[in-house]
């Protein structure tokens, strides 16, 4: 049986997998639903992600990775089997070598659930490798010459900032700010501004609609739905761009104080490199209206978006396949 090389981008809001000789194969929510007694799996990814804040009591959608990493061990167990298996992980070739991103700044205890979760997964080998570095290699940016690059990853759970040079990170952080914090912060100003309810889905179709960080760049009103938290009726109200500017102000600082605090860090010769190449921008978050805008005049240095921003981290992983013993000596 022939075996095959399998990159994952494990994400806390999507799962990305890519196959060697197949390019990127399968893309969906990191969402599971469950029968609360019996804890059967009745659906997994984009069926799953369906019945968020719809289920009746006996079924729970839940997501089995918070900020980056494992909360949940043997749900994150199930949902890699089912992946793996949707690809023909298991059924086309024997047990895959499969190499995994996460963030930077993960514990060993966190590096040891992800192995062991691969592994019963059917892995026969594992490498773990840094999501900053995965997404520069899928921006195309050249990490190989000694010369500085800079790449800032917002995902679902966490935001990676880290400046490459010679294939390896010099100078990084990791929060736990991004997409996901974005939607709360959304839900939790409507809830205090207009004492409406209203659920995950609602406040990342806000986000992607009329959601922006740049005030001046965009002026759209939106209709939103929830319930009224005073009569407990369900209310329609409008917002506008403005408001949704200042709901993500608090999460958005952070992502900016973090990408400033390494250009601190970084060797002056390096961030001479990045004053001429620019910052590059991947993950979900980098398509927040105005985050670039918004960095490049906090930075003072070019801020641009890559190509296709959530898919880098896995196409990155693509590109380590093909160069698995010489890149990822991250083994563990």
């Amino acid at each position: 049986m022939l075996s095959k090389d399998i990159g994952i981008d494990l994400g806390t809001a999507n799962v990305l997998i890519h196959v060697k000789g197949r390019g990127v194969v399968l893309d969906e929510p990191s969402v599971v639903a469950l029968e609360s007694d019996t804890k059967r799996v009745l659906a997994v990814g984009e069926e799953a992600r369906r019945m968020v804040g719809r289920t009746p009591g006996n079924i729970i959608a839940t997501r089995p990775l918070k900020d980056g990493v494992i909360a949940d061990f043997e749900i994150t167990e199930m949902m890699l089997k089912y992946f793996i298996n949707k690809v023909g992980g298991r059924k086309w070739y024997s047990h895959p070598r499969i190499l995994i991103c996460a963030p930077t700044n993960i514990t060993s205890v966190e590096q040891k659930a992800i192995r062991e979760a691969a592994e019963r997964s059917g892995a026969r080998e594992v490498f773990l490798e840094e999501e900053p570095k995965a997404a520069a290699i899928g921006a195309g940016m050249d990490i190989f010459q000694p010369s500085g690059n800079m790449v800032v990853d917002i995902g679902g759970g966490t935001t990676d900032v880290a400046v490459l040079s010679m294939g390896d990170i010099v100078t990084s952080s990791s929060i736990k700010i991004a997409g996901d914090k974005f939607d709360a912060s959304i839900m939790k100003y409507i809830k205090s501004k207009y004492k409406l309810l209203i659920g995950e889905r609602t406040s990342e179709d806000i986000k992607v609609r009329i959601g922006t960080v740049h005030p001046e760049l965009k002026r759209e009103t939106m209709d939103i739905r929830g319930r009224d938290m005073v009569s407990g009726l369900p209310l329609t109200i409008t917002i506008d761009s403005q408001e949704i500017q200042e709901a993500l102000w608090e999460s958005v600082s952070s992502i900016v104080a973090a990408a400033k605090s390494v250009l601190e860090r970084t060797p002056p010769e390096l961030s001479a490199d990045i004053i001429d190449r620019g910052v590059i921008l991947t993950g979900g978050g980098a398509m927040l209206h105005g985050i670039d805008q918004l960095l490049a005049d906090e930075l003072k240095v070019p801020v641009l978006i890559a190509e296709d921003p959530m898919h880098c981290v896995v196409k990155g992983t693509g590109i380590m396949l093909d160069n698995l013993d010489k890149v990822s000596k991250r083994k563990f």
